[in-house]
C-alpha cells in the first residue's frame, strides 16, 4: 500500500490527504466463484413448501413410506431425507428449476395451495441463494383425508 501526505502550508493546521493504492481488481465480493449444490436448494425449497398452510406432506406415498423406514434406522440420514423429500432441483450458475411433489389437506383449494407454495419457494430460494428461479413445477400426488391415519406414525421417543 502507498500512503501520500501533502500539505499546502507547512507548519499550519492543513488537511492531510491520504491516498491508498489497492491491490487486486474489483470489489472483494466479485473475486472468486460461489457454487451452490442441488441439495442446498432442495432443502431450502422443501422447508419453504412445508411452511405453506394446506401442505400435509412432501413426496409420493412410496417415498414417504421409505422415508419413515429410513428415519427409524440409526444413521439412515433421516433429517436430510425429510428436508429434501419430494423436491428435485436442477441448479445452474445463475438459475435453478424445481420440481415438487406434495400431498394437500382435504378441503383446501389445490390451485391456491400450489400458488402459495410456488411464491414461498421462489422467495426463499432467491433470497437465500441469489439464484433466479425460472420454474417451480408442482405435482399433487395425494389428498390427506381427515379420517386417514398418517403413514408416518410419531416416534415414541421424545
Amino acid at each position: 500500500m502507498t500512503d501520500t501526505t501533502s500539505s499546502a502550508n507547512p507548519g499550519s493546521d492543513e488537511q492531510r490527504r491520504t491516498s491508498v493504492t489497492k491491490r487486486g481488481g474489483g470489489a472483494p465480493a466479485s473475486r472468486g466463484r460461489t457454487t451452490i449444490a442441488d441439495g442446498v436448494v432442495e432443502k431450502i425449497a422443501g422447508l419453504a413448501a412445508r411452511d405453506v398452510a394446506g401442505v400435509h406432506a412432501m413426496g409420493s406415498g412410496l417415498s414417504r413410506t421409505f422415508g419413515a423406514v429410513r428415519d427409524r434406522v440409526p444413521g439412515g440420514g433421516g433429517s436430510k431425507a425429510n428436508a429434501t423429500r419430494g423436491v428435485k432441483a436442477e441448479v445452474g450458475e445463475v438459475q435453478t428449476a424445481l420440481d415438487l411433489e406434495i400431498v394437500v389437506d382435504y378441503g383446501v383449494s389445490i390451485a391456491d395451495v400450489a400458488g402459495d407454495v410456488r411464491e414461498n419457494v421462489i422467495a426463499a430460494v432467491e433470497r437465500m441463494t441469489g439464484l433466479e428461479v425460472v420454474e417451480v413445477n408442482i405435482a399433487v400426488s395425494d389428498v390427506k383425508l381427515p379420517d386417514e391415519e398418517d403413514e408416518e406414525p410419531e416416534s415414541r421417543l421424545q
